[in-house]
């Protein structure tokens, strides 16, 4: 297990180093677009900033996180050390010199696009090939979660395999479908015009395949977070999971419904008709479903361990709960920002209503409730829960680890919200900067001054986690306990195939993937070429910054 727990901690502490520069990042982009004062206050290096920003939050947190908590979950929850695992490491170095050559590339000044391309705006080639690498080298990861998974149900016929290893299976085959789009836009259209293999570039193409990307890889990122839902907090309530079928249900319903949906981040852009777009509006709508199952089971979990801990009434169970425990904090304060991000989701996903707040702050503020805040909470807390396993070192303070959850909360609350106010009387995204001396847009001033207070707190808060982290693995060992995952009220004996596995959900996926996506990718190729020149962001500005 020695091995296994290497690899999990050599995942996590790339993606938190990545993560505090990308909250001061983001803190400092808050501050540019502010009427106060800031330092560096420069177009261009507030573009450079938002794409280093994006790209460690998007891929460079989320990959290696998940990453490392699938190796973890493996090697706890089948209790034998992870197969695969030279494989393992050297995925981990191909995805780590992606993200040094990606990073380089921004820090140069010959990247700024964002983390999401926006052709025909084209960056340095090397930027395209640090994102290739650190995306695909995160395949051989997934082909490590599948292939320990079928050795075990091989070497277990009959059983069902561990929700938790289920999970991360599912969230792997979920990411090989996802990465799909963006792989396929970086190899197929934006590195061969990077390096001067072609003249042209279809931009309308490259925005239809990361749509594939855009939407799912949302809920790959959310995946550790519900795993956690399952299997961490019963447990660390006190209690018992509601329902392991429930869980495997929901599971396969986030691989099936999260894929064929990204065509509504492309509501207004004119390459498709509306009865595709149409469709993958309707179809967005079911990635409600696990959500509103895994917000039911979650609480039904946590009811059980109030009750079991003394909670009588009708709601007494809710302050039975040991609130103390950073586990049991983040759930209840990640399914409040999860409740509120989600109904600004549903304005994104509706085909009628989405064009009021496209592109507006509106969008911005949903993003980040949903991954800054409800998911990013529950990375803090499996850190919290897993540190102790994986270093035989106690976490020094569960106090302080729950003051940092509850700055975290209210620092992303008061950063989002005036988003959510602002993007509605008009505030554009991707802008750097307002002339506030405008009637119209100084009304919006107030909203982003509060917007750079929730940054600040924020700030403060991912200091802390750092903190707590370092200590915590530099502080002297002490025996700990494994760790265990939550148990069913009635834990199933067998369960049926489909339950067990996932051939037929890949089928069904790849059946919703052509319907969904068939013709809008297909028509590109014979349809008229509209192909157009590149335009190289290094090449906007002559030596004195000037257009």
């Amino acid at each position: 297990m020695q091995h296994s727990s290497r690899l999990a901690l050599f995942h996590y502490w790339v993606a938190f180093a990545a993560f505090l520069p990308a909250v001061l990042l983001g803190a400092w982009q808050m501050l540019v677009r502010s009427p106060l004062p800031a330092p560096l206050d420069d177009s261009g290096a507030y573009y450079a900033s938002v794409t280093l920003h994006g790209t460690a939050m998007a891929y460079v947190v989320t990959t290696f996180f998940t990453m490392g908590f699938g190796y973890a979950v493996a090697a706890t929850s089948l209790d034998r050390p992870i197969r695969g695992a030279a494989a393992a490491w050297i995925g981990f170095v191909i995805c780590s010199v992606g993200t040094v050559m990606a990073v380089a590339t921004i820090l140069s000044g010959r990247a700024s696009v964002l983390y999401t391309f926006y052709p025909p705006l084209m960056a340095s080639g090397w930027y395209y090939g640090g994102a290739f690498l650190l995306i695909g080298g995160s395949m051989i990861w997934v082909v490590v979660m599948i292939l320990n998974m079928t050795a075990w149900k091989r070497d277990n016929p009959g059983r069902p395999v561990p929700l938790p290893m289920f999970a991360i299976a599912a969230t792997a085959i979920l990411w090989a479908w996802a990465a799909a789009g963006v792989l396929l836009e970086l190899l197929g259209i934006l590195l061969p015009r990077a390096f001067g293999w072609s003249d042209l570039i279809d931009a309308a193409l490259a925005r239809t395949l990361f749509s594939v990307t855009l939407h799912a890889i949302v809920y790959f990122w959310l995946m550790p977070a519900y795993i956690a839902f399952y299997t961490l907090v019963p447990l660390a309530a006190g209690g018992r999971m509601y329902s392991d079928t429930m869980g495997r249900l929901a599971f396969i319903m986030l691989l099936v419904f999260s894929l064929p949906v990204g065509m509504h981040h492309l509501f207004m852009d004119p390459e498709h008709g509306s009865g595709f777009k149409f469709l993958q509006s309707s179809l967005t709508f079911l990635v409600v479903l696990p959500t509103l199952l895994t917000i039911f089971s979650t609480c039904a979990s946590l009811e059980i361990a109030g009750r079991v801990r003394g909670g009588r009434g009708l709601l007494g169970w809710i302050p039975a709960l040991p609130w103390d425990e950073p586990m049991v904090l983040a759930v209840g304060l990640a399914l409040v920002m999860l409740g509120l991000g989600g109904f600004g989701g549903l304005i994104n996903m509706s085909y009628a209503m989405n064009a009021m707040i496209h592109n507006t702050s509106w969008v911005t503020a949903h993003f980040h409730l949903i991954f800054g805040g409800a998911v990013v909470i529950m990375y803090f807390a499996i850190a919290y829960e897993m540190w102790p396993r994986i270093t035989g070192r106690p976490l020094r303070s569960k106090r302080l680890a729950c003051a940092q959850l509850w700055l975290w909360f209210w620092g992303m609350l008061i950063t989002t919200i005036p988003w959510h106010i602002a993007g509605l009387m008009g505030q554009p995204r991707r802008v750097a900067a307002f002339d506030y001396a405008d009637p119209l847009i100084a009304r919006m001033g107030p909203l982003v001054i509060m917007s750079v207070i929730g940054g600040v707190i924020l700030l403060g808060s991912a200091i802390l986690l750092i903190v707590i982290l370092v200590r915590s693995h530099f502080g002297a060992r002490a025996q700990t306990e494994s760790l265990a995952y939550a148990i069913a009220v009635n834990p199933p004996e067998r369960v049926p195939s489909a339950l067990n596995g996932f051939g037929l959900w890949n089928a069904i996926v790849a059946v919703l993937m052509v319907l969904a996506y068939g013709y809008p990718i297909g028509q590109f190729f014979f349809l008229k070429q509209h192909s157009v020149p590149a335009v190289g962001i290094t090449s906007q500005f002559d030596s004195g910054g000037r257009r």
